[in-house]
């Protein structure tokens, strides 16, 4: 059985004029903090990478095929005085292990980090084990924390005479405050000029314009009025110029910019996702006159072999033989339409409830949004994951 889905989408421009006269206003916004719409420049988290060994495993360690993990082991005993080769090790005890980590900013010497731990050989499981002590590395090659610890692993794998019980991932585990921080991070959000970012998380010409306004109103002009003490440089960057007095009160200042409250742009966004059927409206998206309809057209092909065997006065005769015939029986089932139209002005949110009340699959339902999309009367940007 082959099913085909028939989907008709006739949509109709409407006059800007007649459509802003028939929509009523959209709500109005809530004031949102900038620092959750922004950040400033230069306060940013730190990655850490680190390599180690992972002592302590029952049996389920890397293999003796692991020879990074034997000369690790050699070296680690060298350390305490022990001196033995690597082929003198045989232990499955061990694992090598990547180490990472996120140092974030201001952090200072003697924080915590929790850090992150994977199987770098063939190890079956990471269950039940210690991570030895192992520096962790920023991008220049500088030691910022030291990680140590047991593991906790949310998996597990056993596996007797041929039989294997896993669940999870064994082989990567986590150790909470398993690090500790050498060195102090240092942070600066001042340049040079005298002068700070406040960077957009998502650009945007509306919002940038508006942080401006609202951080000019907030902080005390500058004593030379020719000089704009916020202005919006582009669509993800807002200037800001500190006098003496703010440099010396910088905490005080940039707690001011965060704090400060705007009125974002909505971006006009929809999100579908074609695995799972989920559709995501941001914003106040709206259609044009749309009228949608939808069908399906079942079409089923049975097909029977028949063998003919003719026989003449009770045996075959000379030159006949079996022949097969088929018997093919064609059948079309076509379902009544769902239609459904609605005004100009409609939300994304009124178009997909008018489709689950015809009882539409999801599925389907993302194929009118995109058929919508393709001939112009969704204005929204519409991502696909």
């Amino acid at each position: 059985m082959r099913t085909m889905r028939i989907l008709v989408a006739l949509l109709a421009a409407v006059a800007a004029t007649g459509a802003a006269a028939a929509n009523p206003s959209p709500p109005a916004a809530l004031a949102v903090k900038v620092r959750d719409l922004a950040h400033v420049q230069g306060v940013r988290d730190n990655q850490l990478v680190g390599y180690g060994i992972v002592a302590g495993l029952a049996g389920t360690g890397d293999s003796q095929r692991s020879s990074a993990t034997l000369q690790s082991i050699s070296n680690t005993l060298a350390r305490f005085g022990v001196r033995v080769t690597p082929d003198q090790i045989s232990s499955r005890n061990v694992a090598a292990v990547m180490i990472t980590a996120t140092l974030p900013a201001f952090a200072s010497s003697g924080d915590k980090l929790d850090v992150n731990v994977a199987s770098l050989g063939d190890a079956r499981s990471l269950t039940g084990g210690t991570l030895m002590l192992a520096p962790l590395k920023g991008p220049d090659d500088k030691v910022y924390a030291l990680a140590q610890g047991p593991l906790s692993v949310g998996g597990f794998r056993y596996d007797a005479f041929g039989n294997l019980l896993e669940k999870n991932h064994p082989t990567v585990g986590q150790i909470p405050g398993g690090a500790i921080i050498e060195a102090d991070v240092a942070t600066s959000v001042v340049s040079k000029a005298g002068t700070v970012y406040v960077v957009l998380d998502n650009p945007n010409y509306v919002t940038a314009d508006r942080i401006a306004d609202a951080l000019s109103a907030a902080l005390p002009p500058m004593p030379d009025a020719r000089v704009h003490r916020v202005q919006a440089v582009d669509a993800g960057r807002v200037l800001v110029r500190l006098t003496a007095d703010d440099q010396a009160q910088l905490v005080k200042v940039l707690a001011t910019i965060e704090a400060t409250a705007i009125v974002p742009d909505d971006e006009a966004r929809i999100v579908v996702n074609e695995r799972t059927g989920t559709v995501v409206s941001g914003g106040d998206v709206r259609l044009g006159q749309v009228s949608v309809a939808q069908g399906d057209l079942k079409v089923e092909i049975a097909t029977d072999y028949a063998v003919s065997q003719p026989v003449v006065i009770g045996r075959a005769g000379p030159g006949v033989r079996s022949v097969v015939v088929p018997e093919t029986q064609i059948k079309a089932d076509e379902s009544s339409n769902a239609a459904v139209s609605l005004p100009a002005g409609t939300t994304v949110a009124d178009l997909v409830a008018a489709l689950n009340r015809l009882k539409v699959a999801p599925r389907d339902t993302i194929s009118i949004l995109q058929a919508i999309r393709r001939a112009g009367s969704l204005h929204a940007q519409l991502i696909i994951q």
